[in-house]
């Protein structure tokens, strides 16, 4: 063994580096608070402690018809003051009113005036230069916080759109307005908030029945070793059931549509082609043709005939396939380490996946504070261009735009860092992918060696090495590091391209032509294809580095002629695999899924006491099915890979050795016996 893909083993280590010192840039000038605090017109925290608006944890809008729809108010800045509340408005009350009657109705003023710009307390103030000003709201309206902001508090009534009950409002400027008019500013707000109510029952759903689903995943957990190992015994036999059932169907299908055919003979109208009654939108018609059950028996018959063709001459190369699992099985049997190894590659994951969306949001809060002018008129030749609030009232743009205000926009900045921050996003994206593919090409690596052990072993398992799989792992980090980064950055490259055409796809959609939606979409599937390809060829080039050490490139092309050589034996090791391992998947999460509903529709007498009382039964349930799908789905990927790293060793040993005692097979004597010979040569000892 020695170092392979140095060159790109030194890259690799110095771009860890360099994301580490992103991070930590973004770390010095990132503030994730304006992601949690909603920040008001003057670029103030709600909510912050230590600040005047510590008290006042939710954002409210003057005029919230300004707003065009709740997506607008939390992504984007909405056209209107905002202030930081204490709490949202529980009446309906309009400017015009407060200010007639404050003399006798102080109290009204008080409670109106907290919704006013801080300081403001001249109710004297003429209403036109208020609103002018926006020293305070026109209106306030029922509202109640969502999202630490303050939304209309919608209901239905018989049918009927209302707000705190009632069905129109004064709008503070001399006009009555129906609630409806609210519709656009508040569009969807009702689903939203009942979604958070369905989202608070969900987590105390979670919070009584967790125990009980660690339950479940732990016995799918069971459920897929023993399927693992009972596959040294029933691969052959549910493969052939399977094969001989789908045959049996089929043959069904034939006899069904040769009865049909038949027992239209005679009845007026069956006669008739297709060609000759059109396209009909009530598929039924067809049904009533012989023509079309013709059809239905002649594919039927084309489809069985094919597998049967198939099962003859593939034979051979079904039941080596079939022997290479049960070896896997009995590889896994010996090496039992490894079905645990999916763990360390999910941590890994889980550190990069981590590290990346600390490090995003870092940067996507990095900036300083943009005011801009917000004009009431729309002619105003200011309005959105960016202003200095500490300055503003000193220039003439308040006397060309009476009511224009300097008020918070966005966060962002003039610096030469800040006009980068989209690069360092890409780039923080573009390791991110990197380092993921390089977590999964590692565990590959690892699990491949682990099993290529296995198979070269003369004496089975008494040449096995003592620790396979941490043996294989130290040899992968040692001297294969700048190998798996080499084939882990050519993936990610791939996948960035991607990321980009997705994203300008959803950036364009609405505006593209006929042509460039084509030119997207052929983009995007070739790119699919390419990534899913070289997700193969990678695969087994590991493989290969493992069994033999050497470069990635010099791996990916011995592997790539490698299986050309064996293509049939390919593509049937590989059909047959998916599907015992598909069938093993369904089988656990079914399993497993149909004894949790019975558990928590307390169906089963025993544990009827024991089950606890839920909101929806469903949540623990759809946990436990997916949950116990993903637990079998990481057993299985350790039986996958045994298997095709299995099936590259069994093609070397074929092309390498001849049987002979200068050269003996190393494969298993079920393997042997399916090669047609009679017997092992002797081994080396």
């Amino acid at each position: 063994r020695h170092c392979t893909d140095i060159i790109c083993c030194v890259i690799f280590i110095v771009v860890i580096l360099g994301y580490i010192a992103l991070g930590v840039v973004a770390w010095v000038h990132g503030d994730p608070r304006k992601v949690i605090y909603p920040t008001d017109s003057y670029g103030q925290f709600c909510g912050q402690r230590d600040t005047l608006n510590e008290n006042k944890t939710i954002l409210f809008y003057f005029n919230i018809l300004k707003c065009a729809s709740p997506v607008v108010l939390i992504n984007l800045q909405c056209p209107t003051t905002q202030l930081c509340v204490s709490k949202c408005p529980d009446r309906f009350a309009t400017y015009i009113d407060v200010q007639a009657s404050y003399r006798y109705r102080p109290d009204q003023w008080n409670y109106f005036r907290q919704f006013c710009k801080p300081g403001f307390n001249n109710p004297r103030k003429s209403v036109a230069q208020v609103l002018r000003d926006e020293d305070c709201p026109s209106m306030i309206i029922p509202s109640r916080p969502f999202l630490k902001r303050c939304f209309p508090d919608f209901s239905t009534k018989n049918g009927v759109l209302t707000v705190a009950n009632q069905t129109t409002f004064k709008d503070g400027r001399g006009k009555t307005r129906n609630v409806t008019d609210l519709r656009e500013a508040a569009n969807g707000i009702n689903n939203v908030l009942d979604a958070r109510s369905v989202g608070m029952k969900i987590f105390e759903d979670y919070a009584i029945s967790w125990y009980w689903i660690l339950i479940g995943l732990f016995i799918a957990m069971m459920l897929s070793l023993l399927f693992l190992v009972l596959l040294r015994f029933t691969a052959g036999v549910l493969f052939w059931i399977f094969i001989f059932g789908v045959i049996g169907i089929i043959g069904y299908g034939i006899w069904h549509c040769y009865w049909e055919y038949d027992h239209l003979k005679g009845i007026p109208g069956s006669d008739l082609t297709v060609y000759d009654i059109g396209f009909q939108t009530d598929f039924k018609v067809y049904l009533q043709l012989r023509q079309t059950w013709l059809a239905f028996m002649i594919i039927l018959c084309g489809v069985e005939v094919i597998i049967i063709l198939m099962l003859i001459f593939l034979r051979n190369r079904i039941r080596i396939a079939i022997a290479l699992l049960k070896e896997g099985s009995r590889a896994i049997g010996y090496i039992m380490s490894t079905l645990f190894y999916p763990i360390v590659t999910f941590l890994l994951i889980a550190v990069c996946i981590s590290y990346w969306a600390v490090t995003a949001v870092f940067l996507a809060t990095s900036g300083e504070p943009v005011y801009k002018v917000m004009a009431n008129q729309t002619l105003c030749k200011y309005a959105n261009l960016t202003c200095d609030p500490e300055t503003f009232n000193t220039t003439n743009v308040t006397k060309l735009c009476p009511g224009a205000q300097c008020t918070f926009a966005f966060y962002g900045g003039e610096s030469l860092y800040h006009k980068y921050i989209f690069i360092f996003q890409l780039a923080n994206a573009f390791v991110f992918l990197w380092l993921v593919n390089f977590a999964i090409a590692l565990g590959q690596c690892t699990l491949a060696g682990a099993f290529a052990s296995y198979y070269w072993a003369y004496r089975k398992p008494a040449d096995i090495p003592l620790w396979p799989l941490f043996s294989s792992f130290g040899r992968a980090i040692r001297y294969h590091t700048g190998s798996l980064a080499f084939g882990a950055l050519i993936l990610a490259i791939v996948q960035l391209i991607r990321v980009i055409l997705e994203y300008l796809d959803h950036k364009l959609k609405g505006t593209q032509n006929s042509f460039t939606r084509f030119l997207l979409c052929c983009l995007k599937c070739c790119f699919w294809c390419l990534e899913k390809f070289l997700k193969f060829i990678n695969r087994n080039a590991y493989i290969m580095i493992a069994i033999y050490g050497k470069n990635f490139c010099t791996s990916a092309k011995e592997a790539f002629f490698l299986l050309m050589r064996n293509v049939v034996r390919v593509a049937v090791l590989d059909k047959v695999t998916d599907f015992l391992l598909f069938l093993g998947k369904i089988l656990v999460a079914g399993g497993v899924g149909v004894l949790a509903f019975f558990f928590f529709t307390q169906r089963i007498p025993v544990f009827a006491q024991e089950v606890p009382v839920l909101n929806y039964y469903w949540v623990p349930l759809l946990t436990v099915i997916i949950g116990s799908y993903l637990v079998a789905h990481g057993f299985f990927s350790v039986y996958a890979m045994c298997v095709d790293t299995l099936f590259l060793c069994f093609c070397e040993d074929l092309e390498r050795n001849d049987g002979s005692t200068a050269k003996p097979y190393f494969m298993s004597a079920s393997l042997h016996r399916i090669l047609g010979k009679k017997k092992l040569s002797p081994k080396k000892s």
